[in-house]
């Protein structure tokens, strides 16, 4: 079956495959389910100054929702949620930031791909992350399976290359961290969200790999602990907010 009426940019050359199909004939006895299809989602990160933004270190918070269903129940997540059959992923982005929040009208941008298989335990949840930039004021209002929506502050800092001891009751966190610590190219950041009206603060421990690759610098973020964030967004929050430091600091 064909996904949509117009087909004429697919054509190609015009000629037959090797079982002798027209695309028509190909689309016609085409099986989408031969193969696992994984869902995907987005996820918007919204980052508020209360003044223009000109230099990091100026005071930057986040809007997060509360989580109303499983999985990650009453946990702290950013908006997002699954991109419609015929959305783009944008439109998806837009969609469901005003859905939970009520914010509307921020223009978007696409940061990274997350697709780790055990990100999500319901299916293979692949979400794009999208970064959106505040300057003053704006209202939230939670809203669809969101159970409440609030800015939070951001701490972001970076945690000492040495190899103290690291506090924590979990001896295999405590391991896999000090592991880190020791690979070349490797950077633990420490991020703490606070809301202070609510009395809430979650937060998060992420490490970031450079390939050290002199033109692709490719960055691989791993989730070493979490503090009442939902999945790995400790590392969709940590990923957007120094994406922001190293654009204020060029």
């Amino acid at each position: 079956m064909r996904f949509f009426e117009d087909i004429s940019r697919f054509y190609g050359t015009g000629e037959r495959n090797k079982e002798g199909q027209t695309l028509e004939e190909f689309l016609d006895c085409y099986d989408a389910k031969q193969f696992d299809c994984p869902s995907n989602t987005t996820d918007i990160i919204v980052v508020r100054c209360q003044e223009e933004l000109k230099n990091w270190g100026q005071e930057l918070e986040v809007l997060l929702i509360k989580r109303g269903n499983h999985p990650g129940i009453g946990l702290w997540a950013t908006p997002g949620g699954f991109v419609d059959m015929r959305e783009n992923l944008y439109e998806g982005a837009c969609r469901e930031l005003e859905e939970e929040t009520g914010v509307k009208g921020l223009p978007l941008m696409q940061l990274a791909t997350w697709g780790d298989y055990d990100r999500d335990p319901r299916w293979r949840v692949i979400t794009t992350s999208f970064l959106a930039l505040v300057e003053g004021n704006i209202p939230v209002k939670a809203g669809d399976d969101a159970a409440d929506a609030l800015w939070f502050k951001i701490h972001l800092e970076p945690e000492s290359s040495s190899h103290e001891e690291i506090s924590g009751e979990n001896q295999n966190i405590e391991a896999n961290i000090a592991e880190h610590k020791k690979q070349p190219n490797t950077q633990i950041w420490n991020l703490r969200l606070s809301n202070e009206a609510q009395k809430v603060n979650v937060g998060a421990k992420v490490s970031v790999t450079h390939s050290g690759h002199r033109i692709l610098d490719e960055k691989h973020y791993q989730l070493l602990e979490s503090d009442g964030l939902a999945a790995d967004h400790g590392c969709l929050i940590t990923q957007a907010v120094l994406y922001i430091k190293e654009k204020l600091e060029r």
